[in-house]
């Protein structure tokens, strides 16, 4: 397994666990470095995975001490916060799915950003111009922040099914915002993917790049401001977030973008511009804001009952759909006698460009769009549009059709509705985290703040980089008929898939992943590697990936190029390596995962390389 990523970085507040191998082994330590990074644990008593050893240490502690899942999963993403600030914070916004052992029913909490109420249709339009401005300077700008969610999220997320109060809840991560934690590469790597951006900012370089550089690997990272921010949360709840001072700050830090006024960009091709363009979130803004309380969506695939994230959120049903769509198909059968399955993989594509389509054509925000939930996540219309897979061939041209969801009956007729015109802008970053509990609950719990970095925008004096998920909006768009196009108050359509399984009526598995768009992709093509094709669950989830989303070609990590590149090629599918203009890495997701097992076992399984790798870890790896 890779070494730890997130070591801890002082014998002083030390956190009162002791964690080897990734299970709880006894009282508190001295050095706190003992924490090791694993990628999968077994045992019992409640179970973790996050990307983040300290994370995943600050929901083991919160299990270790009676609290149960919500609790820990509330502790764990507070933690997120302070070691992984530029996937997620409380200035962005996220889906929280619980499973209750005691009702055996799955709820979800919707906490995704909202646009501010006065955001126009054409706020990507320059005025001046007439012209789309630059997505580039989107990014980076007040135009992209949208109304944060996270806070209320996780206070909700407590009232509905924890035992603890936010103060409690925040306390593993202001101990580890104050004592600091140890750089790795990825972290600097990303710091240095964003250094041109951030350093036109003088809170943001100030806090991320002191002396001017990205922080070395190896040294002590504090976040003081954050652990300000989090105890006046602690102390005041969030209607400290949603109003008084530092709500007022949020707003202007929009309004007005504290950007350097000496800053000049360097020179790149093409040439870097951030006009740090003014936003429109208002005090009145963040006191109106709410989550909203939500019924799954659900599908039955090979006998298992699978539970997603409902619009806003178009995770559930894309996921769904495409799981309706392989229900007819044996993909186990498939295989080949060199043991690899290209057919298998065919059908996959296939789906995920079907369901991708449908995704384009019919989601948005449901308190301002009709979106057809039932439809898309029904059978006979999942059997309908498996109609349209060649098994030997990949369809061309693609983007394929959407499916027409006005009638359909699970026979292979019908004509297909007009494409929707997609630009995807959907960032690769965000963070995922999975827990369970001694009693039997589960959490899924995917947040972000968008783009690694998020605006780019902190909040001076208070630790946290503002959102810029705005930019999930179709970008291209102001047609009124678009599902996705900027309304005020609307939530912008995000791909966050957290999923949980269940067989027979308990916990079967629970996952999701970062990685915008692919997402969707990631969380399903585990789900068949793990149902159909017998990869026991940590291969489930480390196998290399691939994501077709209704595009020209898939993309897919290199790893996959080099296994079945060949294969595929033969099925008429062009194979383009991950990655994209704002970070280094090719990789495609970075997910986490618990399957339940026999007698109450439970085995966490976290990434092994990506993102340096993750960390999962058991309350006690016995009985």
């Amino acid at each position: 397994m890779p070494s730890v990523r997130r070591q801890l970085a002082a014998v002083t507040a030390v956190l009162a666990l002791s964690v080897t191998g990734g299970a709880v082994t006894g009282p508190a330590f001295a050095d706190p470095r003992e924490i090791k990074k694993e990628a999968m644990a077994t045992g019992y008593g409640g179970a973790v995975s996050t990307v983040d050893p300290e994370a995943s240490a600050a929901a083991i502690e919160v299990l270790r001490d009676g609290g149960n899942a919500a609790d820990a999963a509330v502790a764990a993403a507070a933690t997120l916060g302070v070691t992984e600030p530029y996937s997620a914070g409380v200035g962005g916004g996220g889906y929280f799915v619980f499973y209750d052992a005691k009702t055996g029913k799955v709820g979800t909490i919707d906490g995704r950003e909202t646009a501010p109420a006065t955001m126009p249709t054409t706020a990507f339009v320059n005025p001046a111009t007439g012209v789309l401005y630059a997505f580039a300077e989107l990014v980076s700008s007040g135009v992209s922040v949208g109304v944060p969610g996270t806070p209320a999220t996780w206070e909700r997320a407590l009232e509905r099914w924890g035992t603890l109060d936010l103060d409690e809840a925040l306390e593993p991560a202001i101990k580890v915002a104050n004592r600091g934690f140890v750089v790795d590469e990825t972290f600097r790597q990303q710091t240095l993917d964003n250094k041109v951006r951030f350093s036109a900012f003088p809170a943001t370089a100030s806090l991320f790049l002191p002396g001017g550089d990205a922080p070395a690997v190896g040294s002590v990272f504090h976040s003081k401001d954050l652990a300000k921010t989090y105890q006046l949360l602690a102390k005041k709840g969030t209607d400290a977030f949603y109003g008084g001072p530092l709500a007022a700050e949020m707003a202007a830090t929009v309004h007005a973008p504290p950007k350097d006024p000496s800053w000049v960009p360097p020179v790149t091709d093409p040439p870097t511009s951030i006009p740090a363009l003014p936003g429109y979130l208002t005090t009145a803004d963040l006191a109106a804001y709410r989550t909203l309380d939500q019924e799954p969506t659900h599908v039955e695939y090979r006998g298992y009952d699978v539970y997603g994230m409902a619009p806003s959120s178009s995770g559930g049903t894309t996921v769904g759909e495409a799981l309706n769509i392989l229900e007819p198909f044996n993909l186990g059968e498939m295989r080949e006698p060199d043991g690899k399955n290209p057919g298998a993989l065919h059908h996959y594509l296939e789906a995920t460009a079907l369901a991708f389509a449908d995704r384009a054509k019919y989601l948005g925000d449901p308190a301002f769009v009709d979106v057809p939930t039932e439809a898309l996540t029904n059978p006979l219309f999942g059997k309908e549009r498996a109609c349209a897979i060649d098994p030997k061939h990949a369809a061309t041209p693609k983007p394929v059709a959407a499916g027409d969801v006005s009638g359909f009956d699970g026979v292979c007729t019908g004509s297909p509705a007009a494409a929707a015109d997609e630009k995807d802008t959907e960032n690769i970053s965000t963070t995922n985290l999975t827990v369970a509990d001694k009693w039997g609950n589960v959490v899924e719990y995917t947040l972000t703040i968008e783009q690694t970095g998020g605006s780019g925008i902190v909040v001076p004096g208070r630790g946290f980089l503002l959102n810029n998920e705005l930019t999930d909006f179709s970008y291209t768009s102001t047609n009124p008929e678009d599902p996705n196009r900027i309304e005020p108050g609307k939530r912008p359509r995000s791909s966050m898939s957290p999923t949980i399984i269940l067989k027979d009526e308990k916990p079967f598995l629970a996952l999701g992943s970062p990685g915008g768009s692919t997402i969707i992709t990631t969380v399903l093509q585990t789900i068949l590697n793990r149902v159909d094709l017998g990869m026991g669950i940590l291969d489930s989830l480390a196998a290399p990936r691939a994501s077709q989303r209704n595009t020209l070609n898939v993309t897919a990590e290199q790893g996959f190029i080099d296994q079945h590149g060949e294969s595929l090629a033969s099925y008429g599918h062009t194979l383009v390596l991950a990655g994209d203009a704002f970070t280094s890495a090719a990789e495609i997701g970075a997910a986490t995962a618990i399957e339940f097992g026999p007698g109450k076992s439970m085995t966490a399984v976290a990434e092994p390389l990506r993102r340096g790798g993750g960390s999962a870890m058991v309350v006690k790896p016995s009985p």
